[in-house]
């Protein structure tokens, strides 16, 4: 008998931390690797953050703090949603949780029974559906093509819910396309989910400060104000203010879910790290104006990196409206065969390629729920991605024969 609970067999190992793992291992071997696949700005953190953890550690803030944060913290997250999202919480209705994904696992564990089903549009960060299964629910994933730049349609929302479905999650900026929804095409999405008053609506907006070309971000709740008390608004620091490593996530929602998170989070991780809860209360109260600037050269990259891409023989690339990742079409390299004779017969077999022919870690399409692309995360030097994409361009035009009809 093994000692490993069945219900690991439901879930595998995240696809994208699998990737960031074997580029650093080929590097400790010697080898000339460009990483792609992780999902983590370059920029170091604010010194603005920093000095807020090392004030708290001076005052000795060393200590448990409240399960689900601190009242200063909390008092910060309302404040942010006010301001950025004219959505007015009570600090009953804010959690605050060891990273975004905590906060995300928290609620899919306080909710989900077994056989409720949990609509995902797909390309879909990688850790949705398995949370979901390890919740006992069921993922329901709805395709969004490239015609549609990657976004969810209402016609198509609409047939996904059944009388089981319990939850809608939505992420805009997207991980792994960069799309994002407009006022315009989220209201179209909010009024399909007003007539089905037994969804709830998660939205992951971790990259809602990570939007470019005068794209302006809306979250469900505040773009439809009825469904505000359907509504877990989670977010996070990790993203925009360079703060992955500090794990904090938070969310605004209904109090008896709120309430129902923090007993889980009591029985696993009890409080989020003190030091980093202080650091957050200073990133989210501190001058906003550096995120310009960082905006701005991920805009460059992000545009550098599509014109690139775009001239390589069999890559098609879309250009997102924010977060720091592009999600080309590998299409027309299907079928071909590599210089030592292998057929490429998917976006797997595509970026092991890359990899073992170029030195460039990019994560498959597959991974994300859609096919045949793959993801590229543009949060490094300009440099190393110039490189990359040279790189790139070079091993699609090493390859032989014909792409295989679409």
């Amino acid at each position: 008998m093994s000692i490993v609970a069945d219900r690991l067999s439901r879930i595998k190992p995240s696809p994208t931390i699998a990737v960031t793992n074997k580029a650093k291992e080929l590097k400790a071997a010697g080898r000339d690797v460009i990483g792609l696949g992780a999902g983590e700005p370059d920029f170091d953190t604010p010194d603005f953050v920093k000095e807020g953890a090392y004030k708290a550690i001076r005052d000795g803030q060393t200590k448990y703090t409240a399960v689900d944060g601190t009242p200063e913290l909390k008092d910060a997250i309302i404040a942010k949603f006010k301001h950025d999202n004219n959505l007015t919480y009570t600090r009953e209705q804010i959690t605050v949780g060891t990273g975004g994904k905590q906060v995300l696992y928290n609620a899919l564990m306080a909710s989900v029974n077994p056989g409720d089903e949990v609509i995902i549009p797909a390309p879909y960060w990688v850790s949705y559906p398995d949370m979901v299964l390890l919740a006992e629910g069921t993922p329901v994933a709805v395709e969004c093509s490239k015609e549609n730049n990657f976004k969810l349609q209402p016609e198509d929302l609409e047939a996904a819910i059944t009388p089981k479905t319990k939850w809608v999650i939505l992420n805009s900026p997207s991980n792994p396309t960069g799309a994002a929804y407009s006022c315009d095409e989220m209201k179209k999405l909010t009024d399909v989910l007003v007539r089905h008053p037994h969804v709830y609506i998660m939205t992951d907006d971790m990259y809602e400060h990570l939007v470019y070309d005068d794209f302006t971000f809306s979250t469900p709740a505040q773009v439809e104000p009825s469904l505000f008390d359907r509504t877990l608004t989670c977010n996070g620091v990790s993203k925009a203010y360079a703060m992955t490593g500090w794990r904090i996530g938070y969310a605004g929602g209904p109090k008896e879910l709120i309430k129902a998170m923090a007993k889980i989070q009591s029985q696993s991780t009890s409080n989020p790290c003190s030091i980093s809860q202080a650091a957050a209360v200073a990133a989210l109260r501190g001058d906003q104006s550096f995120l310009k600037e960082r905006n701005d050269a991920f805009k460059m990259r992000r545009d550098r990196v599509v014109d690139m891409l775009n001239e390589a023989d069999g890559i098609e690339c879309l250009t997102p409206e924010g977060a720091f990742y592009v999600y080309p079409s590998c299409a027309g390299c299907i079928g071909k065969t590599t210089p030592d004779g292998k057929r490429i017969e998917t976006d797997e077999d595509f970026v092991t390629y890359l990899l073992e022919s170029e030195g460039v870690a990019c994560v498959q399409g597959t991974a994300f729920g859609l096919a045949p692309y793959f993801r590229i995360s543009y949060a490094t030097s300009m440099e190393a991605l110039e490189e990359a994409c040279k790189r790139i361009k070079r091993a699609c035009s090493s390859l032989k024969g014909e792409a295989k009809a679409a």
